[in-house]
């Protein structure tokens, strides 16, 4: 199988405060079991604007307007570091107001699930025609609006859930059916979201990347939501769902998911398609989840610190047929996590790390940066979990000791060579990795470096099916010559056979 190009890649940031405020998982849990308590009264003295987010530095590196290395010389904490100058735009995607992702939820809405109020839909209206991506047919989805009586009525007798932007109610999130859970407007709520995120992403991709959207063969969808009724609850499609609002007419799709690690493993999955020559260009495209904004936000709260889980992380990346001229994704030594590695943390490094090197007789220092669970520390550390992605840098050196390719006393020296700073929002699957191959393909296309390594991993235990964990990976290294990914021409193939007849003639006469 040949590898692949990595083609395209596109990062955006939803800000999302009052949608994590009363339905991120924890303060609507909070609120549901014991009100208003102290934890969400001073939680909304904690909510960030726009303006902060967009000069909060992590967030400018995912969005591609910091690099890398700046963003590690940033001084620290650095919610109390806030860049001077900030932009809403990046060169892999953008940091989208709440508003007009509300807005933007309702363009992707074709069962009337969301109601936006009229006064709101006509203010959103005015802001999204000028969105350089949003174009007439995505635009005239938008809903002309309701009047506020609908709206209460809705929510007060209907069971629709109420949707808050600046503390004003803006609109609210219909029921999909009576008494099916699936269909509840929470869940709704939360899908709609993701897809949303998804097709902003797509959008940007399309960009960045030069195609059209008719150019889109497949589009291979990783988020951590599940989309279904009460007969197949987790039966999909959001992948076609998010084509349709793109415009990528041409294109099928299906969802993939495995928690964290389903990223990588539909990368794989695309790269495969794309490798085979069954399909050209592929997207694997996720949106955020609305249930892990304000995930940590009872320490941050605790510690006098700003609510920083107001973000709904989300990314497209477009594979096509290996050119000569993008970063490559290698297909021949993928990593995975199997049922028999075993759950520890050096079983899972070795599994993913060490067990694909060998097999492309590379070592550790071959490696120029390794991605594996890219959180933002200042989101973790102040909730007990630690610096993730030092944590899996620090294993990854361990293991390199452990198989003689590192002295022990170099372990500090390599960490700050190969790894790289956390930058991404605590959605579950988006910091696994995969926020890196924009940076990665960037250093690789500059002649910064060779090669990295895109690691994800996921906690399939959190599904109460199995203790196992999950994992995947995959290298990305410069481009070289094309592997050839098409059989002989009718032409070649006669020059072969000639050329065999040939070889059989002479030896008949020798004979």
């Amino acid at each position: 199988m040949a590898n692949v190009s990595i083609k395209g890649y596109a990062y955006c940031l939803n800000h999302a405060p009052y949608l994590g405020f009363h339905y991120g998982n924890t303060p609507f849990s909070e609120r549901k079991a014991r009100g208003e308590t102290e934890y969400i009264q001073k939680l909304k003295g904690k909510l960030q604007n726009f303006e902060e987010v967009c000069s909060y530095a992590p967030n400018q590196a995912f969005i591609g307007a910091m690099t890398l290395e700046e963003l590690a010389e940033r001084p620290k904490p650095m919610y109390e570091n806030r860049l001077t100058t900030a932009e809403r735009y990046g060169k892999y995607g953008e940091i989208m107001p709440e508003d007009e992702f509300i807005g933007l939820m309702d363009i992707c809405d074709v069962f009337d699930i969301i109601w936006l109020e009229e006064g709101f839909a006509s203010s959103v209206s005015e802001k999204l025609s000028a969105h350089p991506l949003l174009g007439e047919k995505q635009l005239s989805k938008l809903e002309k609006g309701h009047s506020s009586g609908e709206i209460a009525e809705e929510i007060d007798k209907h069971g629709a859930l109420p949707i808050y932007w600046d503390d004003k109610l803006v609109g609210c999130s219909r029921k999909g059916h009576e008494t099916d859970e699936c269909l509840s407007a929470y869940v709704l709520l939360e899908n709609m979201a993701s897809k949303a995120g998804a097709v902003l992403s797509l959008l940007h991709l399309i960009k960045n990347s030069g195609i059209s959207p008719e150019e889109v063969d497949f589009i291979v969808e990783c988020s951590e939501e599940a989309a279904g009724d009460a007969n197949q609850r987790g039966g999909g499609n959001f992948a076609k769902a998010v084509a349709e609002t793109a415009g990528c007419v041409n294109a099928s799709g299906f969802d993939v998911r495995s928690f964290c690690a389903g990223p990588v493993n539909a990368l794989i999955a695309a790269g495969c398609q794309v490798g085979c020559g069954t399909r050209k260009n592929v997207v694997v495209v996720a949106g955020g989840a609305v249930p892990k904004l304000y995930m940590n936000s009872r320490d941050h709260v605790r510690k006098d610190m700003p609510a920083l889980e107001d973000c709904l992380g989300n990314f497209a990346v477009l594979l096509g047929p290996e050119d000569g001229k993008s970063p490559v994704m290698r297909l021949d030594a993928v990593g995975k996590h199997s049922v028999g590695a075993g759950s520890s943390p050096q079983a899972i490094t070795n599994a993913l790390v060490w067990d694909p090197l060998q097999k492309l007789g590379l070592g550790f220092h071959d490696i120029d940066k390794y991605a594996a669970e890219l959180q933002i520390p200042e989101i973790t550390v102040p909730a007990g979990a630690g610096d993730v992605p030092t944590a899996n840098f620090k294993m990854i050196a361990a293991l390199a000791v452990m198989k003689g390719q590192l002295e022990k006393n170099a372990m500090n020296d390599f960490v700050a060579e190969k790894g790289i700073p956390g930058f991404a929002h605590t959605q579950g699957h988006i910091p696994s990795g995969v926020p890196y191959i924009g940076h990665a393909c960037d250093a690789i296309l500059a002649g910064e470096m060779d090669r990295a390594m895109i690691i994800g991993k996921g906690s399939l235990f959190l599904a109460r099916l199995t203790n196992l964990s999950d994992g995947a990976s995959f290298v990305i290294e410069k481009p070289g010559k094309p592997q050839a990914t098409q059989g002989l021409t009718r032409e070649e193939i006669r020059e072969t056979l000639l050329d065999a007849l040939t070889e059989i003639a002479e030896g008949l006469q020798k004979d």
